[in-house]
């Protein structure tokens, strides 16, 4: 097992570092405009006049600061400083706070929004950067998003966080993250992103409210998100609590189940991290059950009609490594980290470009590229198979040195 687990932390570096990454580096940057550029299609096309969107580019970010941290080579935390300043200077909104939504290609606001999904990866992002660098007005960034946040998204009185607001912070008439979702008030998708986001920001300073709202985010998706009849996430509430929605996703699930332990594990709680460790693990029970297919891929999502959507996507497949070996760790029961095993050999035969190493958006039942996604877009960055690669690679040297 540990000449198996050595090869993928091998083959995970290299694949973050010769493949990944340089893709980034060496065709997504706009030196026209600035930043980077918006949209790349299947074959690595650049679209140099694509709109700008704040996940990507916060993401970006996310996965430059945190490959610095990681490896300490300079190239990486120049792209993070690049794409911190475009960010500063373009996304940030300096009259009403926050980020927003889209720019067009040139940098200037087209869709001014605060998405609150965004606001959560601008947190996120921020607080990697802060510390990669030192930078403390990324710090004061992050402080200033997450005060927003619970100033005009928390609901005061049923709890959570509202979806969207227009540029001055009134909340919309149509909430939605996109155009697949259901137009409720309170979703889990920005729920889950808004603890990630907490976590990180509590890793970066302590602080005794991001500390009390990071806990109760873990006891709504304990109390709220998590159904208890099947493990699985509700997607969809109004804004009194009742769900909306029937369907549920894969990718979703097994990505709750390793954040909602490092969330409870950055509260320092021992009684907290043993009750989302024993939930975590029901969770990935479940997709290992029901949610892999048999070539140990893991599927999108079972919709409303409770119709199987079979295509894999690129980021449950990325989530689904990570939230094996988080249960791995947890159980010391091999038959998840022989998932990892699978679901790698998976991703190296069908999710990857074979020239440009970046992975595809998605592939269907007979493993073809769907060749109208983003190769890389407004959804699509560096960050979940970028995680992905950072956390086995970090968590495999801690199994090891549990070891020694």
């Amino acid at each position: 097992m540990n000449i198996k687990l050595n090869t993928l932390k091998e083959e995970l570096t290299l694949h973050l570092r010769e493949k990944i990454l340089p893709f980034w580096m060496s065709r997504m940057v706009d030196n026209e405009q600035g930043g980077f550029y918006g949209w790349a299609d299947n074959n690595g096309k650049i679209i140099k006049n694509a709109s700008k969107g704040a996940v990507m580019n916060t993401r970006i970010l996310w996965t430059f600061s945190a490959a610095y941290s990681m490896f300490q080579d300079k190239k990486y935390l120049d792209m993070a400083k690049r794409s911190f300043q475009y960010i500063v200077d373009h996304f940030i909104d300096k009259k009403y706070g926050g980020i927003y939504w889209m720019l067009d290609y040139q940098g200037n606001p087209q869709q001014s929004k605060k998405q609150i999904y965004a606001e959560a990866f601008a947190i996120y992002s921020f607080s990697e950067y802060f510390k990669a660098s030192g930078n403390k007005a990324a710090l004061e960034l992050s402080k200033k998003i997450f005060n927003l946040i619970e100033k005009h998204s928390f609901d005061q009185d049923q709890n959570g966080y509202f979806e969207a607001f227009d540029r001055n912070w009134k909340i919309l008439d149509d909430l939605r993250l996109s155009s697949k979702d259901i137009n409720e008030k309170k979703t889990m998708n920005t729920h889950l992103h808004i603890l990630e986001a907490y976590t990180k920001l509590l890793s970066a300073m302590h602080d005794d409210l991001v500390k009390t709202k990071l806990v109760n985010l873990i006891d709504l998706f304990i109390n709220r998100f998590i159904n208890p009849v099947n493990s699985h996430l509700i997607m969809f509430f109004d804004e009194y609590w009742n769900p909306r929605s029937n369907k549920f996703s894969y990718g979703h699930d097994i990505e709750t189940s390793w954040l909602l332990t490092e969330a409870a594990e950055e509260t320092r709680s021992e009684l907290l991290i043993e009750e989302c460790r024993l939930y975590s693990i029901k969770m990935v029970e479940t997709i290992l059950k029901n949610g892999t297919a048999s070539d140990g891929s893991i599927y999108n999502e079972v919709k409303e009609d409770n119709m199987l959507d079979d295509d894999r996507h690129w980021w449950p497949q990325a989530e689904g490594m990570v939230g094996f070996m988080n249960a791995y760790q947890h159980t010391g029961d091999e038959i998840y980290v022989e998932a990892v095993f699978k679901l790698w050999d998976f991703i190296k035969k069908y999710m990857m470009h074979p020239e440009l190493g970046e992975w595809y958006f998605r592939v269907n039942n007979r493993y073809e590229p769907a060749p109208d996604e983003e190769f890389a877009g407004p959804w699509k960055g560096p960050y979940h198979n970028g995680r992905m690669c950072m956390e086995l690679i970090r968590r495999i040297a801690e199994l090891h040195k549990g070891k020694e």
